[in-house]
């Protein structure tokens, strides 16, 4: 039996998810402005946009988690999982996440808020 609802767990893993695509979208863009490139802004352009869909999506996030009275923790990286501990309502959930799982989703992220327009 879960006692945290069915429809928080989205919003409990985009607080896992997006600030990990912020992090990477900041250190590509520090990559573009040091690199040789012949033409950076508009690498850093797409950057700064996508920088900033997925800040706007992480505010509404927490304002979501923090209406709800939900937290989320940042747990031990043990061997190939991470774990998250999620509060909800007075119960707290344990939830252990393949690295890779971690990933690979990061990545299916970070090439969503690339391709926005």
């Amino acid at each position: 039996m879960t006692l945290i609802p069915a429809e928080s767990l989205p919003h409990y893993e985009s607080m896992i998810y997006l600030p990990m695509v912020i992090i990477i979208l900041e250190l590509d863009r520090e990559q573009f402005e040091k690199g040789t490139f012949k033409l950076k802004r508009p690498y850093i352009y797409i950057i700064e946009q996508s920088i900033k869909a997925v800040q706007k999506d992480l505010k509404e996030t927490k304002l979501y988690l923090r209406q709800h009275n939900m937290r989320i923790i940042k747990g031990n990286r043990v061997d190939s999982c991470t774990e998250y501990t999620f509060f909800f309502g007075g119960y707290d959930q344990h939830r252990r996440y393949l690295n890779v799982r971690l990933r690979n989703r990061t990545e299916e992220l970070l090439d969503m808020y690339l391709n926005m327009k």
